[in-house]
């Protein structure tokens, strides 16, 4: 009995194909695709994990030098005769605690009007991070002055996470590690506390 032709099995294809064969064969195209467009695709996700990290970092560092600075701008901090220490401990608790300490230094500057005060760098022209103001048993009351002054606070902090995105060029510290010196601040007048 001859079977139907449909149901006859076709024998596997030649192992060479004919050059116009070959030209219209489809096979692999979507992983030479893959190819070319997956370089580009997981730079732009790592270069945006990168820069939200960034962001992250100094949303908190920014969010911990303003509730610290509260104390010195409402007075509770010379009332209290907190040191330059604990100021920085305040700091670094607003700020969370994946903020190393360690590598946080806090500058302070006060005066009468806001033109005796200027922004100072974190960074100096060695590329080095600037040390923070005083030492730490110093009271914060001899930097930020009496009541009804200027008084700016600025915090640098050596974020070492931009070692691992060296192709974003977010930092590069004169020790050779690749770490970001990143900046937070805040300017205000203290309160007339007495």
């Amino acid at each position: 009995m001859r079977m139907p032709p449909k149901f006859l099995s076709r024998s596997p294809r030649p192992a060479r194909l004919r050059p116009r064969a070959w030209m219209r064969d489809q096979r692999g195209t979507s992983a030479i695709e893959f190819g070319i467009v997956a370089a580009p695709f997981f730079m732009f996700t790592l270069g945006l994990i990168g820069v939200g990290l960034y962001f992250f970092t100094m949303s908190s560092l920014e969010y911990g030098v303003e509730a610290a600075a509260r104390q010195i701008r409402t007075g509770e901090a010379q009332k209290t005769a907190l040191n330059v220490g604990q100021f920085k401990n305040l700091v670094c608790l607003a700020a969370g605690s994946y903020i190393d300490c360690n590598k946080l230094t806090v500058l302070i500057q006060s005066g009468d009007h806001w033109t005796d005060i200027s922004p100072q760098a974190c960074v100096n022209s060695n590329n080095v991070q600037a040390p923070s103001t005083g030492s730490a048993s110093d009271a914060i009351s001899t930097y930020t002055g009496v009541a009804s002054e200027v008084v700016l606070v600025t915090l640098c902090y050596q974020w070492d996470l931009a070692q691992s995105f060296p192709f974003l060029k977010l930092g590069s510290k004169a020790d050779g590690t690749g770490s970001a010196v990143v900046q937070a601040a805040t300017a205000f007048r203290t309160e007339p506390y007495t």
